[in-house]
């Protein structure tokens, strides 16, 4: 049997009296009892020492002030909720008092809201008006500058013109000549 468990226990009770070819355990004892007996006797002694003490009636004693705490408890409980059903009452008068309050609010807030989109359009018109009469501005800026620009170089080229002109049909010999003819003149 190679599966039972190995058993350890003192040499007391490993002893086995062999009769006739049976096999008989010796049981351990304590005071000449057997272990069930001993067990019958502490029980007896527990429930004899409860009944000495008074033990049932203690218990009762502490079950009667448990349930007179219970009562008291209870009696609290009541009073609460009906403190609890006032607070509600009130609350409720509160939360319709501010449901009202919440809707003129909310009628204000809508007639300062209208107020300010009339003004933000107002105001976007006339921001817009500004911007157009600013661009205007610029692009008549833009466009003396551009005319004052053209006149410039047309005034460059022109002068460029005339000095190449002068320069090809005006010879070394014609600046002497205007040369002498502004010297007799002073």
């Amino acid at each position: 049997m190679a599966n039972t468990p190995e058993v350890f226990a003192t040499e007391a009770a490993q002893t086995e009296v062999v009769e006739q070819g049976s096999v008989h355990h010796v049981e351990p004892e304590l005071f000449g009892l057997a272990p069930f007996q001993v067990v019958a006797v502490a029980m007896t002694v527990l429930i004899l020492i409860a009944v000495w003490k008074k033990v049932p009636g203690m218990i009762v004693g502490g079950l009667d002030n448990k349930i007179a705490s219970i009562r008291q408890q209870l009696d609290e409980a009541k009073v609460l909720r009906a403190e609890a059903e006032a607070l509600r009452d009130e609350y409720r008068r509160k939360v319709s008092g501010a449901e009202k309050d919440a809707e003129a609010m909310l009628d204000n807030a809508r007639r300062e809201a209208d107020a300010i989109v009339a003004k933000a359009e107002d105001d976007s018109k006339a921001m817009v008006e500004r911007r157009k009469r600013m661009a205007e501005d610029k692009i008549a800026a833009a466009e003396r500058e551009a005319v004052d620009d053209v006149r410039n170089r047309a005034a460059t080229a022109a002068a460029e013109a005339s000095r190449k002109l002068i320069a090809d049909k005006h010879d070394a010999d014609a600046d002497r000549k205007l040369a002498d003819e502004l010297i007799a003149g002073l």
